[in-house]
């Protein structure tokens, strides 16, 4: 019996040394070597990709961010503040109730069949929409000039980025909300568009709130 009590002993004493040692390394060590390593090499990353402005952080080259105005007393969507760029429709699907400290919207794509009415309905206002808000009186926009991303959220609903495109297309409408000529307004665009990656990954994008921080800074002039 006394044997059997002494070797449950050791067993139990060497798991426990074991679980010490395991939390050191894995729960301690490891998570602080990784995290050194990370904001010695990639600061900027680790830390979420921050952009900031005016010698604030004001979001992240990552997420896309709407640029609206107050909302009005019953008011469900607010409207887009036109003198900026827009990006996709982030086709928000709720208030977040759970975290108490950050006001989120939860995020979701279109994520509908190509023959759902609603979707097609939807679409379709949506670019009646775009073509309304960027026409100006010596610009008229065409609904064959709107983008596919104009009108549908990407797959996370948190695009941070638009095509040269789209962007080109609200230049007119920028512009004339911001009293600048279009040639200037057209050459933001073209100083904020990236190519594709490594020259031939993905598509030419923009991505909208460094453009929105150029068009401040330039407005400011």
């Amino acid at each position: 019996m006394n044997k059997s009590v002494g070797n449950t002993a050791r067993l139990i004493g060497a798991g426990l040394r074991a679980l010490l040692v395991l939390t050191l390394v894995c729960g301690v060590i490891y998570p602080l070597a990784v995290t050194g390593i990370a904001q010695g090499l990639f600061n900027d990353k680790a830390n979420g990709s921050e952009i900031s402005a005016d010698g604030k952080v004001v979001g992240s080259e990552l997420i896309g961010q709407t640029y609206n105005l107050p909302s009005k007393p019953g008011e469900e969507t607010p409207s887009p503040d036109l003198k900026w760029f827009q990006p996709r429709p982030s086709n928000g699907l709720g208030a977040n109730s759970v975290n108490t400290q950050y006001k989120l919207i939860l995020s979701g794509a279109t994520n509908r069949s190509g023959d759902n009415e609603e979707l097609i309905q939807w679409v379709k206002d949506a670019k009646a929409a775009v073509v309304k808000d960027n026409s100006t009186a010596d610009h008229k926009v065409r609904p064959s000039d709107v983008p596919a991303e104009a009108v549908t959220s990407s797959a996370s609903g948190l695009d941070p980025h638009i095509s040269p495109q789209y962007a080109d297309l609200q230049a007119h409408r920028v512009a004339q909300k911001n009293h600048l000529d279009v040639k200037q307004v057209q050459k933001l665009v073209a100083d904020h568009t990236d190519g594709r990656i490594l020259g031939f990954m993905g598509e030419p994008r923009v991505n909208v709130l460094k453009l929105n921080i150029a068009l401040k800074e330039l407005t400011e002039k």
